[in-house]
Formats: structure tokens, sequence, C-alpha cells
């Protein structure tokens, strides 16, 4: 028997954008730099290696997020306990959007993330840097 969705995904991104701050491409361009904003990356190693990053971007899988950001977590990264803005972006906003509700409602702050997402940070002219991916 098909599953019958009652939430959409098109949905929960709306909801989502209704509830978490938005950069316009201009402030998030602006905020690229300064020391006290962390521009995270949400896209999986083979979208950075294809298409690199935003340069000083840190990276961090959505798969990951919650375990990266909880403090608690055997897997936490110290950068979430830095006392900044995080500014989250995946290709084109709605991973982003999600990962930036789900940081906020567990209480990271401030945190936003970019409209339109990398696709849209690269068409306005950002500076993206080259991504290689590490063997082990």
């Amino acid at each position: 028997m098909p599953s019958n969705i009652t939430r959409p995904v098109k949905d929960m991104i709306a909801q989502a954008n209704a509830r978490i701050r938005t950069l316009g491409m201009d402030e998030a361009l602006a905020m690229h730099g300064k020391d006290d904003v962390v521009f995270v990356d949400l896209r999986d190693p083979r979208e950075l290696q294809r298409e690199g990053k935003i340069p000083g971007a840190f990276s961090c899988p959505r798969g990951m997020l919650e375990f990266w950001i909880d403090p608690q977590s055997p897997y936490a990264k110290p950068v979430f306990q830095e006392d900044k803005t995080f500014v989250f972006y995946c290709a084109s906003a709605w991973r982003s959007a999600l990962a930036t509700q789900t940081a906020q409602e567990m209480g990271l702050a401030p945190v936003a993330h970019i409209e339109g997402g990398f696709t849209n940070w690269k068409n306005s002219g950002g500076a993206v840097e080259a991504v290689e991916l590490k063997r082990p």
C-alpha cells in the first residue's frame, strides 16, 4: 500500500522559513569573513568536491548536524560551542531552512540561512574555493 504523505516537504520548508532568519544575498556577502560569523555548509562531500564551497565555511553534513551541535553528544564539534552567529547553507536553501530551524529549536543562537543557498551565492559573484576530499 502506498504511503499517504500528510506533511509534504514543501510545507515543512515553508513553515521553517516562517520561523527562522533568512539572509538576502547582500547581507550574506557582507557577513562573510567576519570573526563572529561561521558559515556552515550542509552539503555532502561529493557536492563540495564537485562545486566547491564558501571560503572558510565549516563543513557539516546535514545528517550529522544535531549530533555535532549538542555538547552532550559524543560527536559534538567545538565550533558549535563558540559565541558566534551561524549561517547555514546548502545548494538551494531547502536543507538549510530545515537545519536552521532545528538548530534554533536546539538552542543554538543566533542562526540564519542564505536565501537561494550556494547556487545563489555563486550566481551573485560570491567567492568559492575548491574542495579536495581527503582519502584515508
